[in-house]
């Protein structure tokens, strides 16, 4: 594929990003039932879109790229400040966490991800600001390993310890 092809894909996939992002707004307002059932598959597609399909334009014209997102912070909840539901305690989201992490470095977004998808197929009432905020203290209190400010999901890593 030649630059010229790689652009006008590429403009029909982001137009097709921008669609998903208003699906996903109006999905967001469903019950919670509802959006439930749409959650899985539109996460899919969107994987599909940004990995599979742009990433294959991205290898093969990497001028293409988008210029990278400025590292923001995605929470500032600590742990100290938590305050955990009754149907669920520490050792719980320890245990979701550890059971997710590898030896391997794993941004912290796809952890935090991958945690929340656990507690919806189990109906754990945590959201994403609480699970960021145990990974950070569990790094911190030097149980697990944490790359970068734990604050930006998207741009720290974190893994089980050596």
């Amino acid at each position: 594929m030649d630059k010229t092809q790689a652009k006008e894909i590429r403009r029909h996939l982001l137009a097709i990003e921008r669609s998903l992002r208003k699906a996903r707004a109006a999905i967001f307002e469903l019950d919670k039932e509802e959006r439930q059932k749409f959650s899985e598959p539109l996460g899919d597609l969107e994987y599909r879109l940004y990995f599979d399909m742009l990433g294959l334009i991205y290898a093969q014209h990497p001028e293409l790229r988008p210029p990278p997102e400025p590292p923001t912070i995605s929470s500032d909840l600590r742990w100290k400040d938590v305050k955990l539901p009754k149907s669920a305690s520490e050792a719980d989201l320890d245990a979701i966490i550890f059971s997710i992490l590898t030896s391997r470095q794993q941004k912290a977004a796809r952890v935090i991800g991958t945690a929340m998808k656990h507690c919806r197929e189990h109906n754990l009432p945590i959201n994403d600001e609480i699970f960021g905020a145990r990974i950070e203290a569990l790094a911190e209190s030097g149980r697990i390993q944490g790359f970068g400010d734990l604050r930006c999901w998207g741009h720290s890593e974190v893994k089980l310890n050596d």
